[in-house]
């Protein structure tokens, strides 16, 4: 037995109450898990049970992180998707989840940014510059190329 080894019934209890406090992924989960020194069957074996408990969803986590990354951090969709890519996410999930965005307000947030920056830049009377910093800022936040090209049309 490994030394560090806390345990399965120590390690189930520990577990829920880390997914019970927040939304977490199964890489989350199983770096956690590998920490209490379990082995990789045990590691399996308590994946599954808290996919069978609903403690651990992936579509759940997918859309809570995408809308709490574009609530509270004003990201884009392309930024939200990478990310949720790194994480190991699943396509199917990161699709649902980047569709639970209400789009309405994802253009709404994507215009308040474009407005915000803009102003924040009118002292650079070179207008090249002006724009390829607006553009450098929006793609950075994570914002479709298409959405901001159309909005600088629409100038």
């Amino acid at each position: 037995m490994n030394p560090l080894n806390i345990g399965i019934d120590r390690a189930l209890q520990k577990i829920r109450h880390y997914c019970a406090y927040q939304e977490r992924n199964h890489t989350e989960v199983k770096e956690k898990l590998y920490s209490f020194g379990l082995y990789k069957d045990q590691v399996e074996e308590l994946i599954m049970q808290m996919i069978e408990e609903n403690y651990l969803n992936e579509e759940r986590y997918a859309i809570a992180f995408a809308g709490g990354k574009f609530r509270v951090n004003h990201w884009g969709k392309v930024k939200i998707k990478y990310e949720l890519k790194q994480r190991q996410v699943s396509e199917y999930c990161i699709k649902k989840a980047l569709l639970a965005i209400d789009q309405t307000e994802y253009e709404s947030m994507f215009d308040k940014l474009f407005d915000d920056k803009l102003k924040a830049l009118r002292t650079d009377k070179n207008i090249f510059s002006k724009k390829k910093k607006l553009q450098s800022y929006l793609t950075q936040k994570g914002y479709e190329s298409s959405l901001i090209f159309e909005k600088f049309k629409s100038l």
